[in-house]
């Protein structure tokens, strides 16, 4: 029998990755979805990111959507690729950054135009910006399943990134499925090595359902221990990889999903579902999430 965990700790996404990759919506459409998902019991929801306007609009506004937001009990975390981004992120009170790189090369060289090493040399100044202040750090690592422009993706090359990073001073690490190619199998095999080298409470999993898979993936790594999973409300974030594919994995569906095995998670799944509605309006589009949808039509019976 698979040994849970008693308790799995989700963190929202859906306000940053999901919003990025739709279109743009209004500051306060993004303040009332931040609000409603700390209704719903969220405790850790990304709010934002601190990124150029030239290269990811919608978040040009993230200031404006934190410096509205009066949530003392919930961990809000931003995207801070630099220095700047940190200090920013840091004025309007975020007390956790989040950094990226990839496992891929190829997929770095694309996305951020350097080398993974260069990456993880980019982001000592923001590693040092945080220990000053006190400020968590949370790194994503893409590509851990699959590269859209290598393919393959070898192990090894996540577990390396994933140590760099914590010894930079990372407290956990994001392990992305960014063309959401993983598989059951795939996902044993990755946390047989990276479990060797890395205790599973510094290990979350951001799974994509590109391919559909994101929930089987989700319930192996739970079985291997994994107690955080990244999630979207209402699956926002469709995969730029692949087009009219969707992307992020709804956090409807990871909560129905761990509703069912008896694992805790503190969130309501009528008032996260209608926090999704209310979004999927303001952008004219149904949830991709199959609970959601569920739910929304056994109101309209």
């Amino acid at each position: 029998m698979a040994q849970f965990p008693d308790f799995v700790r989700i963190v929202e996404v859906g306000a940053r990755d999901g919003l990025q990759n739709e279109a743009a919506v209004s500051t306060q459409d993004k303040v009332a979805l931040i609000n409603a998902l700390a209704d719903a019991g969220l405790k850790d929801i990304e709010a934002g990111a601190f990124v150029s306007p030239k290269w990811v609009p919608q978040m040009a506004d993230s200031s404006d959507v934190i410096s509205a937001l009066n949530l003392p009990n919930v961990n809000l975390s931003a995207l801070t690729p630099n220095l700047r981004g940190a200090e920013a992120a840091k004025q309007v009170g975020i007390q956790e950054f989040a950094i990226f790189t990839a496992a891929s090369e190829a997929f770095c060289q694309k996305n951020i135009n350097c080398s993974i090493d260069e990456s993880i040399d980019r982001f000592k100044d923001v590693m040092d910006f945080a220990k000053a202040n006190n400020i968590r750090v949370r790194g994503y690592v893409s590509c851990v399943m699959g590269c859209p422009y290598q393919g393959d993706v070898d192990y090894n090359d996540v577990l390396k990134v994933s140590e760099r990073l914590l010894e930079l001073g990372c407290y956990e690490i994001s392990l992305g499925d960014t063309i959401g190619v993983g598989t059951a199998k795939k996902v044993d095999e990755l946390l047989d090595l990276l479990l060797q080298h890395i205790d599973k409470s510094k290990l979350a999993v951001h799974f994509h359902d590109t391919y559909g898979q994101a929930l089987t993936n989700i319930y192996t790594a739970l079985t291997r221990g994994i107690a955080t999973v990244d999630s979207a409300v209402a699956g926002l974030g469709g995969c730029p990889y692949a087009k009219g594919a969707s992307g992020n994995v709804a956090t409807e569906d990871v909560v129905y999903l761990l509703q069912g095995l008896g694992i805790e998670h503190g969130i309501d799944l009528e008032r996260l579902a209608k926090a999704g509605w209310a979004i999927c309006s303001a952008l004219n589009k149904q949830p991709v999430s199959k609970v959601s949808l569920a739910l929304k039509n056994t109101q309209n019976n």
